[in-house]
């Protein structure tokens, strides 16, 4: 790792190295980055990026897309087929050479087009929602990517923000950074543009540098990039918690689908070669048959079935005002079955306005007013929509205070605090939740400052609660006069005079309730969790019927054990004044029931949570933090358009299951008839390039399953990997394909006589036929001829049946060893296509029920 407080730039500049850049003067680190106030030109950036890379952790870049294709012919079994397609050519059988050479090269291009225009498709809607850096290029503030950054640029941080890169502070004002990713210290750390004069390697020293992974807690500054991407403290950190990603369900479900069908093409392919031996057949058509076999049943178009089903949900959630960061989360969003959400701006407007500023006799007061106006507009951190409803409210006059401090906002005061100087006085300004300022508070104003008694404390503890149980947010208004100092700590908060209340009215959204409706009847039990009151909270939830007879507040968490919070969180719809810490252990219970969280958050606190989650989801007008921490971005903050996005969600992994479903039925089934007509046949029940054009033209029906429609009995629920359904549709739905193969190989052999090509021709137009149209009984769980496929899907489908029925009559037919078939053959055909998916049919139903 690059030393955490040197620069690869800064060294090559200065040609000095492991230079400590928190000890130099900021006028010598512009000149070793050749830099200055003014920051970078477009073009001087442009020539850095190409020198230094993009600032980004990992330092993977994705392949070109001619590295992408050819990655595709090491696929071992592909890299056998193409050695055999030369070795059957140095033998003299050209023509066979060409066949299968051509089929393996056709299906990469289908398999790599796909894949890669979803990639393409998927990384523009990301690119949407990509974290951004305020920088100044060109003279000017803009907002740029922050992989564009490069070492020299000038940033600019404020409250919210998350340090793009490694940098030395030029200037800053209150700043405070949360530095947990890198030292574990929960707690913000003040930072300055003060020069350091001696080394150190201590992070929490070094306060004139900010780093690349925390973030920004309240406060702003200006700052010089000094290292980028892998060169920067957090680089190694960063690319060792990317390798240690924990798996989906969906990821763990996928590798052990494809555990399953590995074991059995090993299984088959040790039977042909065996059979093989014993029964003398010729060394090289055994492997080449077996390979062919290991080929068939091997769903190699399996990350592309499922990049481009995953990637078209994304793109379908997209239109829902949606984004996906990362498609393998699609399949936890369809999932989940519990919803954790604060109230404000969820089951509420989020359009907060102020409505009163009420002294302690319940009168406007100006005096509030210009107190709480004073803080608001003089605190540095994230301005909250209550800030913004008092700044809003009216515009006051307030240049002759001058602020001189400020104690920024934590959940654990509950307040915040700003220091001011008017005419000679300092006053210390406090504003928070009534019953954190009210404990600090000696005196209250009546008809002048009165010593506060435990019947006056009682008397304004009950205007707040009626205020409260009116549907009112409530913030006590405080203050006290202090002397000057350098830093003011919260233990400054004492002897403070109660002043008023500032009341705030944010009506339930006008469709909340029917929304919840909606998610309830589709699985989705919505939970609140606020740091709101219970009254407050309780009000806006009656309104909106959500269920709140109960209602647990933090204080009680505080001494639940975890078991029993476990068996609470059932119970319980809604949780108030709770913290941050307290929001992560309700989402832990919860996933210790075995439930599919997912969790709204769009503040800098609500990060943990966003990761502890199985789905973490933010807003797109959310802080960095949240948004770099959550998996789904919602471009409007509304449960309708979350619903709307499980839903889409749900009907993504439903179609992958369709492909995964035909994979192991029944696929499986004609390569079991496969190896079964080997041991008896004197001749190969198919050739190695007939297998291989099978398998393609299946293949190719199936490329349309992500179009695919899906029932809507299905997206009613939430739904599970469950690896039991596939087995079992292997074991049972795939033998019940062979018992119509084995009907096929007697119809060939002793009713139409036929000879080693006619077999050849009559089992490869029956196997693609049944393999190929069953996809109509499987894609749904009802009633096929009640659920209509996607148009798409019906086309290709039966236009491979065709395709396959036509091809025995056409100039290719003698290269691949076709001959015409007596029309006989296809009454018969048309009979056992329809008995097989009529049983197939009742066998998928009773499977159906028993995994409902």
């Amino acid at each position: 790792m690059q030393s955490s407080f040197t620069s690869q730039a800064a060294q090559e500049s200065s040609g000095q190295e492991n230079v400590p850049l928190h000890t130099l003067p900021v006028k010598k680190l512009f000149e070793q980055l050749d830099s200055s106030e003014r920051g970078l030109t477009s073009e001087e950036a442009r020539r850095r990026q190409e020198k230094y890379g993009p600032n980004d952790t990992t330092g993977v870049k994705r392949s070109s897309a001619v590295v992408q294709f050819l990655r595709l012919f090491l696929n071992p079994l592909v890299a056998i087929l193409l050695v055999a397609g030369l070795v059957s050519a140095i033998l003299g059988d050209p023509v066979n050479a060409s066949i299968i050479i051509s089929i393996v090269i056709l299906s990469n291009i289908l398999n790599f087009v796909q894949t890669y225009q979803s990639q393409n498709a998927v990384e523009k809607l990301r690119a949407n929602v990509s974290p951004k850096a305020t920088v100044l290029r060109d003279g000017a503030w803009t907002e740029l990517p922050r992989r564009e950054l490069v070492p020299g640029d000038m940033i600019r941080l404020a409250a919210g923000d998350l340090v793009p890169a490694d940098a030395r502070l030029v200037q800053s004002t209150d700043l405070h950074i949360q530095q947990a990713a890198l030292t574990g210290e929960s707690l913000p750390v003040d930072k300055n543009a003060d020069d350091i004069e001696a080394p150190t390697e201590s992070f929490a020293e070094v306060h004139n540098c900010v780093f690349l992974g925390t973030s920004v807690v309240s406060g702003s500054g200006t700052a010089l990039v000094i290292a980028i991407g892998r060169d920067t403290a957090f680089g190694d950190i960063a690319v060792r918690l990317a390798s240690r990603a924990p798996e989906t369900e969906f990821q763990r479900g996928i590798k052990g689908f494809g555990q399953l069908i590995m074991q059995t093409v090993f299984f088959l392919v040790f039977f042909i070669v065996l059979v093989g031996v014993l029964g003398r057949h010729p060394p090289f058509e055994t492997m080449l048959f077996a390979i062919s076999l290991a080929v068939g049943l091997t769903p190699e178009f399996l990350p592309m079935i499922t990049t481009v089903t995953l990637g078209r949900g994304a793109l379908r959630m997209a239109k829902q005002k949606v984004i996906v960061k990362h498609l393998e989360s699609i399949q936890n969003f369809g999932s989940i079955d519990t919803l954790c959400s604060d109230k404000t701006g969820t089951l509420t407007s989020g359009e907060t306005r102020l409505e009163g500023h009420l002294d302690l006799h319940g009168h406007e007061s100006e005096r509030v007013l210009l107190f709480g106006y004073l803080n608001s507009a003089n605190e540095t951190g994230i301005k909250s929509p209550l800030d913004e409803a008092i700044l809003h409210y009216r515009k006051l006059d307030v240049s002759a205070y001058h602020k001189i401090g400020e104690i920024p906002f934590d959940f654990e005061r509950r307040s915040l605090s700003v220091v001011v100087q008017h005419e000679g006085e300092t006053l210390l300004i406090t504003k928070g939740a009534p019953e954190s300022v009210l404990e600090h508070c000696t005196a209250y104003e009546g008809d002048g400052e009165r010593s506060v008694s435990e019947e006056s404390r009682t008397a304004y503890a009950n205007t707040y609660r009626d205020l409260s149980r009116q549907g009112y947010r409530v913030l006590a208004v405080a203050y006290r006069s202090i002397s000057p100092q350098d830093k003011y700590r919260p233990t400054d908060e004492q002897g403070l005079v109660l002043c008023g209340f500032l009341t705030f009215a944010d009506p339930p959204k006008a469709d909340v309730a029917q929304v919840l409706q909606a998610l309830k009847n589709d699985g989705v039990q919505v939970k609140i969790v606020t740091g709101d009151n219970e009254l407050v909270t309780h009000h806006v939830c009656e309104l909106v019927g959500l269920e709140s007879s109960r209602i647990v507040l933090g204080s009680e968490l505080e001494h639940m054990t975890d078991p029993a919070l476990a068996q609470v969180v059932e119970e319980v719809n809604v949780f108030a004044r709770v913290s941050p810490a307290q929001k992560n252990r309700i989402i832990l219970a919860l996933k210790s029931r075995k439930h599919v969280v997912g969790y709204i958050g769009d503040g800098i606190n609500d990060a943990p949570s966003l990761h502890a989650a199985d789905v973490g989801i933010s807003v797109s007008t959310g802080v960095d933090v949240a948004k770099d921490a959550a998996d789904i971005i919602l471009l409007e903050s509304s449960l309708q358009v979350l619903h709307n996005g499980i839903l889409e969600g749900r009907k993504a992994f439903g179609n992958v299951i369709k492909y995964l479903l035909m994979g192991t039925s029944s696929n499986f089934g004609n390569m079991f008839s496969m190896a079964g007509a080997y041991v008896f046949l004197p001749f190969l029940p198919m050739l190695p390039t007939q297998i291989l054009l099978n398998n393609f033209l299946y293949d190719l029906s199936q490329v349309t399953i992500p179009t695919d429609n899906v029932d809507a009995s299905y997206i009613k629920k939430p739904q599970h990997w469950d690896i039991g359904l596939f087995r079992n549709f292997m074991i049972i739905i795939g033998p019940i394909s062979s018992i119509f193969d084995f009907l096929t190989f007697f119809m060939m052999l002793w009713i139409f006589h036929a000879g080693p090509v006619l077999f050849h021709t009559g089992w490869f137009v029956e196997s693609l036929a049944t393999q190929t149209l069953v996809l109509f009984i499987i894609r749904t769980a009802g009633n096929p001829l009640r659920s209509r496929p996607s148009r798409m899907l019906a086309i290709t489908t039966l236009l491979i049946v065709a395709i396959g029925i036509i091809l025995p009559y056409t100039p290719l037919a003698g290269p691949l060893g076709f001959t015409p078939l007596p029309l006989l053959y296809f009454l018969f055909l048309i009979g056992m296509v329809i008995t097989y998916l009529l049983l197939v049919e009742l066998v998928k139903r009773r499977l159906m029920k028993r995994y409902a």
